[in-house]
């Protein structure tokens, strides 16, 4: 109640603020001297003082009671602390004032120290902050749930996962459980550092503690899943949401939605759009960018750009992400000088165009063959001060290599490196798939030296370049040699490792090993491609191996596999002298149907 009437007479728009403070701490003070009030009334006042945001005017309070012999409660110093703080330009007077009270008689509890933890983190000071708390015990405050989980959460944007799990064992062993912001910060940090099915296990293991999972946790997790491209477990979670009736807001329909767009599922994503819509959730600009962003993905440019007119007309402002996805579905189209001219409409609304923008557009450019014009947009984004990126060299050297300019994509890789930025395992395998495409094999192996010096693991692409081309040479000794270099490195075989070396050990009718390559990958999950089935079957057929090539060639029809002419035309011979003249019949059907009338659709188009 006492707090009610100081709030409100100081709440009153006629107060003079400046002449009425001066009266009325006078007038208090008169009080507690004449008439021994409870100095409580201080406290009160004080506190009233801070919560209106006349901290100058608290501070003078304080120093004026300090005179009479006043010193104002904990709790109270705490309220000023956490106001002080809770302006990022006043982080250093909060420090100066936790140093400065306890000089006049304040002593500080946990909630003081969390407070301070929290703004040395603010100020980048973390190994401050942890200090304070291993130093809290000795000034006889006992370190709080609270207090572990500030320097956790400071440790989780750093993304130390180490220290985090120190701290967690360590306030575990103390007999603390962490709480929900405690695992929320955690699971951030999983998911950031793509570990989402370990952020999982970190939320059963928190339902198994009792603590319940709120919106935030379970939409970080989503957002995790669907950038990992797995929609499904992201599903599933949702499912979970609703049985804890916990309801999916606008920020885990938005991540669903750019998980399905980003898969290519565009018509579940617009469904799950239009359920959120159902559901009384108002789509903001980024559930539509991330809509937009699908559309053009899907080539659906005309519905993207409705989309568009319909987030403008509900008063939504398109931000730079939205137009870069229209800008980048334009120039897949193949519509460039749309993307071009949205690129003017962009700055023409004062939009800060990023490296993104510029980028969506150069690979347009470069895909249409349009080299000098993609290189004159990098030199306008340099102008407008914006700096290209390793994606925007990259994408500019893989077009000098697949036009054979190698040497103007070296030079690229070296004015990279001059600015400073570090070239991504892309860039390298651009490079070296450059060197291989122009047969400069002895180059291509020297860039591989090179990045293993360096200390740049290559990956199965880098490799893949190099074996192709030795196949193509038909020298599967010095293919042989690669793949060896690269499990010996234990990079994993992809499925185009599989195909480049089975096409190659079949065409050198090795068949043994182009065998053994084939189990080997179908165990993996990997499957062959049509060209790598006929590879085999005539393999198989030049080494009289009639029983593995019709197995083969029965496998390939029943994946929905075009087998060539050639092949087609052995088949059907050897059916018709074994008198089965209906699968004779059929396989010259099936040959007229998937060779010729195929061979003609494609030419006509």
């Amino acid at each position: 109640m006492a707090h009610e009437l100081i709030r409100d007479f100081w709440a009153n728009p006629n107060l003079n603020v400046s002449l009425s403070f001066t009266h009325f701490v006078e007038r208090l003070i008169y009080t507690y001297k004449d008439w021994g009030s409870d100095p409580h009334v201080f406290d009160v006042f004080f506190q009233v003082l801070v919560e209106a945001g006349m901290l100058n005017e608290a501070r003078k309070l304080f120093d004026k009671l300090l005179n009479y012999g006043v010193t104002l409660s904990v709790d109270s110093c705490n309220l000023y602390l956490t106001r002080l703080s809770s302006n990022s330009d006043m982080l250093g007077m909060t420090i100066k004032v936790f140093s400065e009270f306890p000089q006049v008689g304040v002593y500080w509890n946990t909630a003081s120290y969390n407070i301070i933890m929290n703004a040395l983190f603010r100020l980048g000071k973390l190994k401050e902050a942890h200090n304070l708390l291993l130093r809290m015990e000795l000034k006889g405050c006992i370190p709080d749930v609270i207090s572990y989980s500030t320097i956790i959460n400071a440790y989780c944007h750093v993304g130390d996962l180490q220290k985090v799990l120190l701290l967690v064992k360590e306030m575990q062993t103390k007999g603390l459980k962490p709480n929900s912001y405690t695992y929320s910060s955690i699971i951030l940090l999983l998911c950031r550092s793509g570990k989402v099915l370990e952020g999982k296990h970190v939320l059963s293991d928190m339902i198994n503690e009792g603590v319940f999972p709120d919106n935030v946790i379970y939409t970080t997790l989503i957002d995790g899943f669907c950038k990992l491209g797995n929609i499904q477990a992201a599903f599933k979670l949702v499912d979970e949401m609703n049985s804890l009736n916990v309801a999916p807001d606008i920020v885990a329909y938005t991540a669903l939605i750019c998980g399905l767009s980003q898969s290519g599922k565009i018509m579940e994503a617009d469904r799950l759009f239009s359920e959120m819509l159902s559901k009384g959730l108002k789509p903001d600009e980024f559930a539509y960018t991330a809509l937009i962003d699908g559309y053009c993905k899907s080539g659906m440019i005309k519905k993207a750009f409705s989309l568009h007119n319909e987030m403008v007309q509900i008063g939504l402002i398109p931000n730079v992400v939205t137009y870069t996805a229209l800008a980048d579905g334009l120039c897949k189209h193949g519509e460039l000088d749309t993307a071009n001219e949205l690129l003017h409409e962009m700055r023409r609304k004062g939009l800060q165009l990023n490296v993104c923008t510029y980028n969506s557009i150069v690979n347009g450019l470069c895909k249409a063959g349009n080299i000098l014009q993609a290189v004159k947009l990098m030199e306008e984004m340099q102008e407008a001060g914006m700096h290209p990126d390793a994606i925007t060299y990259t994408t500019l050297m893989d077009a000098y290599c697949k036009t054979g300019e190698m040497v103007k994509a070296h030079e690229l890789l070296r004015e990279m490196l001059d600015r400073g930025l570090q070239p991504t395992i892309v860039t390298f395998n651009v490079l070296m798939n450059g060197f291989c495409m122009s047969g400069m094999l002895e180059d291509g192996e020297r860039l591989l030296k090179w990045m293993l010096e360096k200390g740049i693991m290559p990956n199965a692409t880098t490799y893949n370049s190099l074996m192709k081309q030795y196949c193509i040479r038909n020298n599967m000794r010095g293919t042989t040699e690669i793949y060896r270099g690269m499990s010996g490195l234990g990079v994993m075989p992809d499925s185009n490792t599989y195909n480049i070396l089975i096409k190659g050990h079949s065409k050198a009718r090795n068949m043994k090993e182009a065998w053994f390559l084939h189990r080997e990958m179908v165990e993996k999950g990997f499957k062959l491609t049509a060209s790598s089935y006929n590879a085999l079957i005539k393999g198989f057929f030049k080494r009289k191996k009639l029983l593995e090539a019709r197995q083969l060639f029965e496998e390939m029809r029943k994946e929905g596999l075009v087998a060539e002419a050639e092949i087609y035309s052995l088949f059907a011979d050897i059916n018709y002298e074994e008198g089965n003249l209906e699968t004779t019949l059929e396989l010259c059907d099936e040959a007229i149907e998937m060779c010729l009338v195929d061979k003609a659709k494609n030419g006509n188009k």
